[in-house]
């Protein structure tokens, strides 16, 4: 809902030929069919007709905007295309004892067809084939477009609905024998190990958002960002290369453990743990640890941040202790559950 950061990203990165006739755009929130904004992501699609109806695609894709994981969309479709289905979603095997967090799906015998799909079931039925295991949604859905026009148009009309494609249109589709289910599992990238392959995270959340970015300093981390064969494309900022300076006792530029970005000058401080995004800035006897910290962030000299999310353009002044102690920090920050302080973007952090 505060898209233009995002908008301009994808604008700025993305460039496909227009004369293949291809192209990638942010569509804006708009109010087509009335004076309301979206009611519900299948709401959101209603409203946006006009674009389906200009692009008379056989099939629409539609996938959920913060999960990480590496795939090939293209071999989902192929299913979905060979069996005729409908609708098709994405699962993953997730061990049954986690079924009460996601929404379960339940196959028939082909272990294709969806027979049932279960939103935090208190008692899941595991897969035939592993009874330990259950199929939970990624919230990756192909549809066949005659398929999704009709659906959204008929829960519009529904003023009980609650116009969510997740809650409304998938249930409706599945009781209709029309959905079936691609197995994440079935997954074949170049290049990616079977750890990799069975790498999926919802960061919907501030601590899986911090959870994930801990997962990639690992030693050996499930998401692998250098597979050179399937790589993780964005916008290269023209920045220098990261600088360490400062070298006695007390006082050395150092990182450990830790992924540091392009324009990145640690001066004398250390930093343990944690991710620099472009353009941060840690100066002398400084310490970061187990944070992240976007873009032009400035931590002053000797200042403490452990356990932190830091917003862009923030100033951490010298001094100034984040994560120190717990609940002066729940006075000044907003906190996850699990204790990570998050500094707002621009924010001033006095000692």
């Amino acid at each position: 809902y505060k898209s233009h950061s995002l908008d301009r990203h994808i604008t700025t990165t993305w460039r496909l030929s227009p004369l293949l006739g291809n192209y990638v755009t942010p569509v804006p929130a708009q109010m087509r069919r009335g004076p309301r904004w979206f009611a519900g992501s299948a709401d959101a699609i209603y409203q946006n007709l006009n674009l389906i109806y200009d692009e008379r695609p056989e099939v629409i894709c539609v996938f959920g905007a913060d999960h990480i994981y590496r795939m090939d969309p293209r071999q989902m479709i192929e299913q979905h295309i060979a069996l005729g289905a409908g609708l098709t979603v994405a699962g993953i095997r997730i061990p049954i004892e986690s079924a009460g967090e996601f929404g379960v799906i339940e196959t028939d015998a082909d272990s294709r067809t969806i027979r049932a799909f279960r939103e935090k079931p208190k008692s899941p039925v595991g897969m035939a084939e592993s009874p330990g295991e259950v199929l939970a949604s990624m919230g990756n859905y192909v549809f066949s477009a005659d398929v999704l026009i009709d659906a959204v148009t008929r829960d519009a009309a529904d003023e009980t609905s609650a116009h969510d494609l997740g809650g409304n249109i998938i249930p409706e589709l599945v009781a209709r024998g029309e959905a079936c289910v691609w197995d994440f599992a079935n997954s074949k990238i170049v290049g990616a190990s079977d750890r990799d392959l069975a790498y999926w995270r919802d960061v919907g959340t501030l601590d899986a958002y911090y959870d994930a970015h801990m997962d990639l300093i690992s030693v050996d981390p499930m998401f692998n960002l250098y597979n050179e064969d399937w790589p993780i494309l964005t916008w290269p900022e023209q920045l220098p290369p990261a600088k360490f300076v400062f070298e006695e006792a007390g006082r050395t530029g150092s990182a450990m453990n830790s992924m540091v970005c392009a324009g990145v000058v640690v001066s004398g401080g250390t930093v343990r743990r944690s991710i620099l995004s472009p353009g941060v800035h840690v100066h002398s006897h400084a310490l970061v640890e187990g944070s992240v910290l976007m873009h032009d962030v400035d931590v002053g000299r000797g200042a403490i941040v452990r356990n932190a999310i830091v917003d862009k353009n923030a100033r951490i002044a010298p001094g100034a202790r984040i994560g120190v102690d717990p609940e002066e920090d729940r006075g000044r920050f907003a906190m996850s559950a699990n204790g990570i302080a998050v500094v707002k973007k621009g924010a001033v952090v006095e000692a």
